[in-house]
């Protein structure tokens, strides 16, 4: 369903949450603009230095009391956030779409990631034990058990980007939640709306008020969510630079733990057999430009058998020239403004510096404002930024490939290592692809740009380290604790 612009009730100022309680900033406050039409939205309250400082406070404070909720109220609390993501659907839906461009009909599904999310941090709740285990093993250790927990390490620093500004923040609050580990949220300024709103539901639960904060921000004060030595756990999902600085920042804590996911461009490999190449040429095309191509994990590397190569080329470039571009809101878009100028001004950079060293444009290749078109190359260069850089566009750029071993290692020529696609039905080639791609997820017979939310995610070499997907970001959030009994079974 299409919305009209004139039926959108947008907030015309959203507050920020404090220790759970929302505060309006009447002098520090910033806009935030409709990406597609360019104008305001709405007013935002910003965080001062001092107020974040006091979230850190409070939230540290909250630790202890915080661990001792019982799982049952944890559960009660995830499956209240369940219920109103779902009452409140199409109104979060919207605001995903008005403040980051992407078409609404992928909002929509954002949406439903975010309750699944939810979901699964509530059945994860109920696996939340410990185990005994036996170290009589060896002479030395007779009558030696051992008894292992997992505890929350303590406030967790949420640090989230534009491009799913709801799904990717459920990815930290919900097993924060699950294990008992406060929390603040420094969402993107470019996309905070539907985080507050997210602030009003967690209001609505029985979740500990000064337990969490949302807190909406200039970038200038972003240190402040790693440097603070009560931080136990930063999470953070966003740009390899900014990423590079939190791991510095860091260092010098040893108590503070990391989870950086920071994108990368994720390739697929279509190997020489029987496919309906039509339907994969759809599947192709959607992985690389659905939200016009702002995602980690977008498909920008393409590499096809010889065999496969011109049907797939020229039944990509005849699609994507087809893709509706315009108003987001409107159901049938598919192609959208890009978050800012400045982000459709970095991929035209890439795209026109890779066509000067030789790279061939079958489509695409130009931009208007803040909108860049689907863009389908060839021929790109090894050397060009384009090929070592994330292009977070919608960009496509195909290359062919005769032997498949030599092009894993051309998938794993790139410093980023976060998910990769292959497309055979030869389990040698799945297994040998397995257990020799230089990432951390391989999808087998879909794209790259495929995740599932319960999955471990993250990647290695540039993309990062640490793991999201519930039980992983669980486990990141705490940490072992080990009890050695001895002859305990003698009274």
């Amino acid at each position: 369903m299409s919305i009209a612009r004139s039926m959108l009730q947008l907030k015309s100022h959203f507050p920020l949450y404090l220790g759970g309680k929302p505060i309006f900033n009447a002098g520090s406050c910033f806009s935030v603009k409709d990406k597609y039409t360019n104008k305001v939205a709405t007013i935002i309250s910003s965080a001062t230095s001092q107020q974040i400082e006091e979230a850190i406070m409070v939230a540290s404070e909250s630790e202890r009391e915080l661990r001792g909720v019982p799982l049952y109220e944890r559960k009660n609390i995830l499956n209240m956030i369940v219920k109103k993501l779902q009452e409140r659907f199409e109104e979060m839906s919207q605001y995903i779409t008005v403040e980051t461009g992407k078409p609404i009909k992928i909002s929509r599904v954002e949406m439903l990631r975010a309750i699944d999310t939810f979901s699964l941090a509530s059945e994860e709740v109920q696996r939340l034990h410990g185990y005994t285990e036996r170290y009589d093993y060896s002479s030395t250790n007779i009558g030696v058990r051992g008894r292992v927990e997992r505890f929350p390490r303590g406030l967790v620093s949420c640090i989230t980007p534009f491009n799913f500004p709801v799904n990717l923040i459920a990815h930290k609050i919900a097993p924060a939640i699950a294990v008992g580990c406060p929390f603040v949220v420094k969402p993107s300024p470019k996309t905070p709306m539907s985080a507050l709103v997210l602030g009003e539901i967690l209001a609505e639960t029985s979740l500990l008020k000064k337990s969490w904060s949302i807190l909406p921000c200039k970038n200038s004060l972003a240190p402040l969510f790693v440097e603070d030595p009560r931080i136990k756990m930063v999470s953070f999902t966003g740009g390899l630079d900014v990423g590079m600085a939190i791991k510095r920042s860091a260092v010098n804590s040893v108590s503070t733990s990391l989870a950086l996911e920071l994108g990368g461009d994720a390739a697929t490999i279509i190997d020489d057999y029987d496919v309906d190449l039509d339907k994969l040429a759809d599947t192709l095309l959607f992985a690389g430009m659905y939200q016009s191509g702002q995602s980690c994990i977008s498909l920008q590397r393409l590499f096809v058998h010889e065999n496969k190569y011109s049907q797939i080329l020229k039944l990509l470039v005849e699609k994507a020239q087809k893709l509706s571009i315009g108003d987001p809101l409107n159901v049938n878009t598919m192609i959208s403004p890009l978050i800012s100028m400045d982000a459709a001004i970095k991929v035209e950079e890439l795209v026109q510096g890779a066509i000067e060293m030789g790279a061939k444009c079958h489509c695409g290749g130009k931009r208007k404002d803040s909108l860049y078109y689907p863009t389908i190359l060839t021929d790109v260069p090894k050397e060009s930024r384009l090929a070592q850089e994330e292009a977070f566009g919608p960009v496509i750029y195909v290359a062919k490939f005769k032997d498949w071993k030599k092009v894993i290692e051309r998938v794993n020529s790139s410093r980023f290592g976060l998910q990769a696609g292959i497309y055979t039905n030869n389990v040698f080639k799945i297994e040998y692809a397995f257990n020799n791609l230089e990432v951390g997820g391989v999808v087998v017979n879909a794209p790259c740009a495929s995740r599932a939310d319960a999955q471990p995610y993250g990647g290695i070499k540039d993309s990062g380290f640490g793991r999201e997907g519930l039980k992983s970001a669980m486990e990141e959030m705490t940490e072992v604790k080990t009890m050695i009994m001895k002859n305990i079974d003698k009274y």
